[in-house]
């Protein structure tokens, strides 16, 4: 019996021997370099065969010499007959890795797909690997979901270890009751205060003061006497210790946040393979991303060494955007040499007064506007002034005459102020005018306004036209006949609105604002001979539109060119995912140029029609050879055209 424990003793102590020498082994292979992990393009996409020729970065992965370090396809020795150097074995395959790619951005996203190898030899059932990829392009660096790979016996180590931690919780009292010696601090009342005791039974509150009286001490110097003091404050400092006891028991906690793989490496030996897929937001001049792997081999949760991968990949970025075509668009436009401004000003003058008061509420500041609309269209160095109307209207109460007779007064008055201000130079350039009652704003503001009833509104559309009838037989000068509207009609249907329920509301809230001054400016072009000049100038809407084509603004792209229905439009629709509209740009196209057949066989490629989409590609390359190229960038082609050619 003795014996066969000292032999099973032995086995044992042989197995821990042999199992650490092989721990130790591949740790040492890894710490030189000899076991890495792969970084590697998937292999089942197709190569861009002209970047293949010109640029392929390739490793074998395989034996070395262990002499001069070079990939070892086979072992040789030379034939003492013939003396010829004959393979004597064929080691394991070698691999020829790509260390680029081609992708393309559609619809603002770059998609990269990368494998991490994981080799057997770097898999232990204690150990956990911890890979994170370092993605960096246009001078920023981020990084991506880890990836996690974790030895049996590590996961069962590190779920003890949170065993051991709720346990640790689980002692931790939270009544604290559990720490009075309730039994004797009760016998203690039974023996010596029975009637304090019989309170027990008794449902009514007895308050400290009493219960001290009655006992000789306090409910808390009872409670203190009785209390297991030391238990107590084990119990605390158990509570303050949780944090430090968590880092006793979990020498490494499950990761936080997000990741992409956590798996449980169940046995040992196999390589282990992961499709790394991930979503790049594209952004303007994006050319190249370059993803790096580094890693780090944990050990109980002790970090043993670096596990980074030594070569790093490179994605070179395709767009649509780039085919954009950046010629300048023109358009022509017809300019004037005479133009005209105007605005519009509210200024308020004492009932039946035409004397400007700045000190009335608004005037100084609306004067002030003025004087600065003024000044600027004074200073424009291309126009000069020819004239300034001044208008000035008032409301339609009162006679129509003496409300003619009171604007033209007001406006006279504005032109008296703005004379102070602009100088006698320009004093012959200012003409009044006046606007007797201001019933064309009048009916504008009604058609508008939902407190006025329609009744109402048609009475003032109606008084309306006939002040414009009258204004017009006034202005050429015709005397009133019979027929004629005349002042007294439109004083009649301003009286008239008193019977209406909003009279009061059109006068508190509409008459002031037709109350107003309005100033037009006529001006003409120094320089200018001819009375219309035909020029052209760069289209700027038509320029956004590309320049949003080039910083992947696609929506925008195509808000700002649809309008114009030509091989850029396409392209932005196309950009966008409209297939179907970029396919019709493209057919009523007039000439078609290289690119133009090239974005149609993209689009024919797209919408399924694939013999169409090749002849097209055909007519491409046929115009612009280059083309032929191109068409390894984008995966809507790259297949099609390998499969045809």
């Amino acid at each position: 019996m003795c014996s066969d424990r000292i032999l099973l003793a032995a086995a044992l102590s042989a197995a821990i021997m042999l199992s650490s020498c092989g721990s130790y082994r591949k740790l040492s292979g890894i710490r030189n370099g000899t076991v890495e992990v792969g970084l590697s393009i998937p292999s089942d996409h197709n190569f861009e065969k002209a970047r293949q020729e010109l640029m392929t970065d390739v490793t074998i992965e395989g034996r070395k010499d262990e002499n001069t370090g070079e990939p070892l396809i086979m072992n040789a020795i030379k034939d003492e007959v013939t003396g010829e150097m004959v393979a004597t074995d064929i080691i394991s395959a070698s691999t020829v890795v790509a260390r680029f790619r081609n992708v393309a951005e559609r619809f603002g996203k770059v998609v990269i797909e990368f494998d991490i190898t994981v080799p057997g030899e770097m898999m232990e059932s204690g150990w956990k690997l911890k890979f994170a990829p370092l993605m960096k392009m246009s001078g920023d660096s981020t990084w991506l979901d880890p990836v996690y790979i974790t030895g049996r016996k590590y996961r069962e180590e590190q779920m003890r270890g949170y065993r051991r931690y709720q346990a640790f919780l689980a002692s931790i009292v939270t009544d604290s009751s559990d720490f009075v010696r309730m039994s004797q601090l009760e016998l203690f009342i039974r023996r010596h205060f029975p009637k304090t005791y019989a309170m027990k039974r008794d449902s009514s509150f007895v308050p400290d003061p009493v219960a001290e009286n009655v006992f000789g001490v306090s409910q808390r110097e009872a409670l203190e006497h009785y209390t297991r003091r030391m238990l107590q404050n084990r119990n605390e400092r158990r509570k303050v210790n949780s944090g430090k006891m968590f880092r006793k028991y979990v020498k490494d906690p499950f990761a936080d946040g997000s990741i992409r793989l956590d798996t449980v490496i169940m046995s040992d030996g196999g390589n282990l393979v992961y499709r790394y897929v991930q979503d790049v937001r594209s952004r303007p001049g994006l050319k190249k991303i370059e993803v790096s792997l580094y890693g780090t081999l944990y050990e109980d949760g002790v970090q043993l060494c670096s596990v980074d991968s030594p070569r790093n990949l490179d994605f070179y970025v395709s767009s649509l955007s780039s085919l954009a075509d950046m010629t300048p668009r023109y358009i022509t436009k017809i300019v004037e040499r005479r133009v005209s401004d105007n605005t519009h000003a509210f200024i308020d003058f004492e009932s039946g007064s035409s004397r400007i008061d700045t000190l009335l509420y608004g005037n100084a500041e609306e004067l002030g506007r003025i004087r600065k609309c003024v000044n600027d269209i004074m200073r424009r160095d291309e126009f000069e002034l020819d004239s300034l109307m001044v208008t000035a209207s008032c409301s339609p109460e009162g006679n129509y005459g003496y409300n003619s007779s009171l604007a033209y007064s007001r406006a006279e008055s504005v032109i008296g102020y703005l004379k102070d201000y602009i100088g006698d130079a320009y004093a012959g350039k200012l003409h009044s005018g006046a606007v007797g009652e201001n019933w064309e704003q009048f009916a504008r503001i009604a058609s508008n306004d939902s407190v006025i009833s329609d009744r109402c509104r048609k009475h003032i559309i109606e008084a309306a036209q006939m002040s414009f009838i009258l204004s017009e037989r006034l202005a050429s000068g015709k005397r009133y006949s019979g027929k004629d509207v005349c002042g007294d009609d439109i004083d009649r249907m301003e009286t008239g609105l008193s019977s209406f329920a909003e009279y009061r509301y059109l006068r508190e809230k509409i008459y002031p604002k037709l109350r107003s001054v309005r100033f037009d400016f006529y001006l003409h072009r120094k320089g200018m001979l001819k009375d219309t000049v035909q020029t052209t100038e760069l289209d700027s809407v038509y320029l956004a539109g590309v320049e949003a084509i080039r910083e992947m603004d696609y929506r925008r792209a195509v808000e700002l060119l649809r309008p114009y229905h030509d091989y850029n439009t396409a392209l932005a629709y196309l950009s966008c995912g409209y297939d179907h509209s970029a396919f019709e740009d493209l057919c009523n196209i007039p000439v078609p140029s290289a690119r133009t057949n090239y974005l149609l066989a993209v689009v024919l490629s797209r919408l399924g029609r694939k013999d169409e989409a090749v002849e097209s590609y055909k007519r491409s390359v046929e115009a612009d050879p280059s083309m032929a190229y191109r068409a390894n960038l984008d995966p809507e082609l790259s297949e099609l055209i390998h499969l045809n050619y």
